[in-house]
């Protein structure tokens, strides 16, 4: 990889870690459906320029159903779960959380799709979804609200289903589409499914300054310029090396809630990323000798 190659792999690792802050800062002002369907819907804005070319409209055009069920998997239900957890977890919680996407698809697709799990992606599964208990048995009793702790750490959880399904489905069925055309028609499906919520579950209080530039932030630099970046670094890089970006998501959204907001790196929090992402690199085959295991399709994540 080049410099300008590892540069943009830190600057999406970045971005994708700061979702969780932004969300943190403006879901309690928002509220958890009212932040997901603005941050859809100004993600779509952002993204129209995309359209530009025909090719992805006739794409879109042609494969609508199976890329607005992409869109309610991959960024309708993640965002609304997500901004839901960001009013009870720290950002850096729900920060690596997001890193057992891999596991949850590995583990899915030996159980329900016969694909192939040999011992190595086996011990490496084991050890992350340890490292997933791990971390929810020690953030249940943060800020003193367990029970809301918990119904956050199951939306979390929930939202990593979704990307789940979303990753087979959209390798399954949208394999041949590309993916930008993907990333632009979903945005917009998300945004269309989360408009009528976000107009019912408008807050009665106008948001702050703060919120709305948090939200901005979500829809702008956190889902439209990064699945940009995301998706140029594949035409780079291929989709191995830039699926390492799933080892910084944890990090940043831990680095930006100490930072930003002062959240304490907790035990719990350290001791569970640790076990996660060697648990993912296992599985991943990051870490194996030979040959690496192969890896979904670019259109198959997006993340929150």
């Amino acid at each position: 990889m080049k410099k300008s190659d590892i540069a943009a792999l830190l600057l999406l690792g970045a971005l994708w870690g700061a979702s969780f802050l932004f969300m943190r800062m403006g879901a309690d002002q928002f509220g958890s459906m009212a932040l997901a369907g603005m941050r859809a819907i100004g993600a779509a804005i952002c993204s129209l320029p995309l359209l530009a070319s025909r090719q992805r409209v006739a794409e879109m055009r042609v494969h609508w159903r199976a890329i607005a069920i992409v869109g309610l998997a991959n960024s309708a239900l993640p965002f609304a779960l997500f901004s839901y957890a960001a009013q009870s977890l720290p950002a850096g919680v729900s920060a690596i959380s997001d890193a057992i996407a891999p596991l949850l698809v590995a583990a899915s697709g030996w159980l329900w799709l016969g694909e192939k799990l040999d011992a190595m992606r086996a011990s490496g599964l084991m050890i992350g979804l340890t490292g997933v208990v791990w971390l929810i048995a020690g953030s249940i009793g943060f800020g003193g609200g367990g029970g809301a702790t918990g119904w956050a750490m199951a939306a979390c959880v929930g939202a990593n289903v979704c990307y789940t399904f979303g990753a087979h489905y959209s390798q399954r069925r949208l394999r041949s589409v590309s993916p930008l055309a993907v990333a632009t028609g979903s945005q917009i499906a998300a945004a269309a499914l989360l408009l009528p919520f976000t107009l019912w579950l408008w807050p009665a209080k106008t948001p702050g300054v703060q919120a709305w530039l948090a939200m901005f932030g979500l829809a702008a630099a956190c889902t439209s310029l990064a699945y940009v970046l995301f998706y140029r670094l594949m035409a780079r890089v291929g989709a191995t090396r830039s699926m390492a970006v799933l080892y910084l998501i944890p990090v940043f959204g831990v680095l930006w809630g100490l930072l930003f907001l002062h959240e304490p790196v907790t035990l719990a929090m350290a001791g569970g990323c640790t076990v996660i992402l060697l648990g993912v690199a296992l599985t991943t085959g990051l870490i194996r000798a030979g040959k690496p295991a192969n890896h979904l399709e670019p259109a198959a994540f997006e993340q929150a």
